[in-house]
């Protein structure tokens, strides 16, 4: 089906580290890792990250245009008896736009706006077994995240946003013969929420709050299919079928506080909860009932759900700001149903950035993070539906963003 690929994925696709979706989608959010959900330096990423802040930024526009690299290293697959293979390394450039208003009106409400990228995967697999399911798995994502604030006090603002979240993805495998194949890609719009609060209960004290709602994506699309049948299985010939599948982006919550010392340097810590125990199963549905009837299947996934642990250190110089981040980050994926299309492990990030005050109107910023995978064994007794047997290693990601900021 044209949307099935995207949808393995993009279920799977809200957590860099866990999964696979991108937190960090501005250069201040890769140098913290993220962790700027209570502490916000007058940016307009704060338009994404925690839009209540908005109310308590400078009254003029802000907007900030930034260019991420990512690169993904190799992800390497020993099998307990067998010879060694690897996924094929990717590099992406992705950029994102934020925009917060001035203040409207005498109560101090804001409107902000937000182009993001928050989740994507590209992985390739050239050898055996690996290409039996996985021979590739790509998706690209677009969130467009219009959002309100509302001073509540001068102390408390809430926010609102509405997010549109525009997809695309393939995916090809080749199951033990050219003979068999699955060819998908396809597109899809679907759509959430999210919430925000800001409390600032003295100038050096801080605390945030954000929900990002579930969105269930039903993918309707079309596939190239071909499976050569036998005494049991129909034959299905290679044409484009229609189908559907249902996947949850799940909700995530994150609570954060931060304190600024008389230095002028700001500690943040953030705790996420992702809902991703959501996504229990992978439906594969098809109008034809041939196609139904060999590629039509559930897929159990039993995801569970996952904390997150982000450190940021903010040190506020003259016309310079240094910036320094740590993430802890688990992965939702059970070792049961882990699979090639997503080889996911436990992950530690490790950022650093720094921003620029040009003048009153402009500043340059440019960060990095490094994102480092356990190796993860998979055991006999896991009894992996896959077959899986081996340890799954390497995979690390690098992070490079600049942004151009621009107040007037």
């Amino acid at each position: 089906m044209r949307k099935i690929a995207l949808m393995s994925l993009v279920a799977s696709s809200v957590l860099m580290a866990g999964g696979f979706k991108i937190p960090e989608t501005s250069t201040n959010a890769v140098a913290l890792g993220a962790a700027n959900i209570a502490h916000n330096q007058n940016n307009a990423d704060a338009a994404y990250y925690n839009p209540a802040k908005m109310v308590f930024m400078s009254d003029e526009n802000h907007i900030e245009a930034d260019l991420m690299y990512i690169g993904l290293d190799k992800v390497k697959w020993k099998p307990a008896t067998g010879n060694e293979i690897e996924s094929e390394s990717e590099d992406f450039y992705i950029p994102s736009l934020h925009y917060v208003s001035p203040a409207l009106g005498e109560n101090g409400a804001r409107v902000g706006l937000s182009i993001v990228v928050p989740g994507g995967l590209s992985k390739r697999w050239n050898g055996a077994p690996a290409v039996y399911t996985a021979k590739e798995f790509t998706l690209e994502t677009m969130e467009i995240n219009p959002t309100a604030a509302f001073k509540v006090n001068d102390k408390l603002g809430v926010a609102v946003g509405f997010r549109i979240l525009k997809s695309h993805g393939i995916a090809k495998a080749t199951p033990m013969t050219d003979v068999i194949y699955q060819d998908m890609s396809g597109d899809g719009t679907d759509f959430g929420y999210n919430l925000a609060l800001a409390y600032q209960p003295t100038n050096d004290l801080e605390i945030g709050v954000t929900y990002r709602s579930k969105i269930s994506m039903q993918i309707d699309g079309d596939a190239d299919l071909a499976h050569p049948g036998n005494s049991t299985i129909p034959t299905v010939l290679a044409a484009n079928y229609t189908g559907s599948v249902n996947i949850p982006l799940p909700a995530a919550l994150n609570a954060a506080i931060a304190y600024t010392f008389s230095t002028q340097t700001t500690l943040e810590f953030v705790y996420e909860r992702t809902y991703w125990s959501a996504y229990k199963t992978l439906n594969f549905e098809y109008s034809d009932p041939y196609a139904e009837a060999v590629f039509g299947r559930v897929h159990d996934k039993s995801w569970k759900d996952t904390n997150t642990f982000r450190f940021g250190l903010t040190q506020e110089l003259d016309d310079l700001t240094l910036m320094a981040g740590l993430v802890i980050d688990e992965t939702p994926v059970p070792s049961k149903t882990i699979g090639f299309e997503l080889p996911d492990s436990d992950t530690t990030s490790v950022s650093l950035g720094g921003r620029y005050k040009i003048n009153d109107k402009v500043d340059v910023g440019l960060s990095a993070l490094y994102s480092m995978h356990d190796s993860r064994t998979i055991s006999a007794s896991d009894a992996n539906d896959n077959g899986l047997v081996g340890e799954f290693s390497d995979g690390d990601i690098l992070i490079v963003s600049a942004g151009l900021g621009y107040k007037f």
